[in-house]
């Protein structure tokens, strides 16, 4: 594994170069929500899809910057979560009780914002441009965020997938690259490995599970 300086300079090198891409990613995101508030039904599937798709754009971008760790480890995750997302029941979306609404929704946030890695430090550049889709902790951090205030998607396995993926990332940024805001990741991570178990969450398929 690569030095932690050389870590940060590849992760700010990302955050710089591919800053119109971080836009774009924005606008999905923004899309999104303005979806699911506005009533439009999403489907399970379709929105385990779309959750998984960022995490190809994180690794894609890590294999052309020289970090194949990161490049083997968001391919092999967004692959597992592609994989259940087609699996889920074709059930609209619904929103989770407000123990996991509320830091689903921070998380969110701190994923559009995230605070580090851009040249420009004006606050408006991290409205627009935050490496959202570029790098892995404010990826999976608004990744966490949807499942969280989207019950878990009803799947125990996709909240431990993600859940798994964020504590190692945020423990990694926040201890070893020394980023401490993303400490914030590690602990929302840690919310979604207790919704994997929450029976409110994933009531209906243990119920069917037991038929």
């Amino acid at each position: 594994m690569p030095a932690p300086q050389d870590i940060l300079a590849g992760l700010q090198s990302i955050a710089n170069d591919w800053s119109l891409l971080a836009i774009l990613w924005h606008g999905y995101f923004a899309a999104l929500m303005l979806g699911l508030v506005f009533g439009l039904h999403l489907k399970e599937r379709i929105v385990g899809v779309l959750l998984a798709i960022p995490l190809f754009s994180v690794s894609a971008l890590a294999w052309i910057h020289g970090n194949p760790f990161n490049g083997i480890l968001f391919t092999v995750t967004g692959v597992v979560l592609l994989g259940m997302a087609v699996r889920l029941q074709g059930e609209s979306v619904g929103i989770s009780p407000m123990r996991f609404t509320i830091p689903g929704a921070f998380l969110i946030v701190f994923g559009w914002f995230y605070p580090h890695f851009l040249n420009d430090t004006a606050l408006v550049a991290y409205l627009y441009s935050a490496p959202t889709g570029l790098v892995p902790c404010p990826t999976l951090s608004i990744v966490i965020g949807f499942t969280l205030m989207l019950r878990g998607l009803r799947s125990r396995a996709w909240c431990s997938v993600l859940s798994v993926a964020g504590v190692f990332y945020g423990a990694f940024g926040a201890g070893r690259l020394g980023v401490t805001i993303d400490w914030i990741l590690f602990f929302g991570a840690l919310v979604a490995a207790y919704a994997a178990f929450s029976s409110q969450l994933i009531r209906r398929c243990n119920g069917e599970a037991a038929r």
